[in-house]
C-alpha cells in the first residue's frame, strides 16, 4: 500500500459527531469461516447459460479459503480427466460429470453433498 492510500477511510467521509470513530480499511480483515468437509452442504448442477449451449458441472456453496477451493477444483478436474476453472466462489468442470463429481465428493469426505437443479 502506498503512502496516499495508507490508512484511507471506509464507507463515511465526514461526520459531525465528535464521538464518531472512523473504519479503516486497515482493520478490515474478513475470514472466511473455516469449515471441515462433513459440515460442508456443496451443491452440483449442470449448467448451459452463457455458454453456447456447452455444458459445464458447476460445484457452489463451498465455505472456506480460496486456496482449499482451488485444490478441490484440481482433484476433481484431475479425476473427472477433463478441464474446468474456479471463478467467484464456484467450481466449473467442462462437461456433465454430476454423478462422478458427487461420487468423488463423497469419497473425500464432503458427505453433505446433493445434486440440485
Amino acid at each position: 500500500m502506498n503512502k496516499k492510500n495508507k490508512g484511507r477511510r471506509v464507507g463515511v467521509v465526514y461526520s459531525t459527531d465528535p464521538d464518531f470513530v472512523y473504519e479503516h480499511e486497515d482493520d478490515q480483515s474478513p475470514e472466511p469461516e473455516i469449515r471441515l468437509p462433513q459440515q460442508q452442504e456443496l451443491r452440483v448442477h449442470l449448467d448451459r447459460k452463457k455458454r453456447r449451449g456447452k455444458e459445464v458441472t458447476l460445484v457452489s456453496h463451498f465455505v472456506g479459503p480460496a486456496d482449499d477451493l482451488k485444490v478441490l477444483a484440481k482433484l476433481l478436474k484431475t479425476k473427472c480427466s477433463v478441464g474446468g476453472s474456479v471463478k467467484d466462489g464456484v467450481i466449473l468442470i467442462q462437461g456433465d460429470h454430476r454423478d462422478k463429481v458427487l461420487l468423488l465428493l463423497k469419497n473425500e469426505g464432503y458427505t453433505r453433498s446433493k445434486k440440485s437443479g
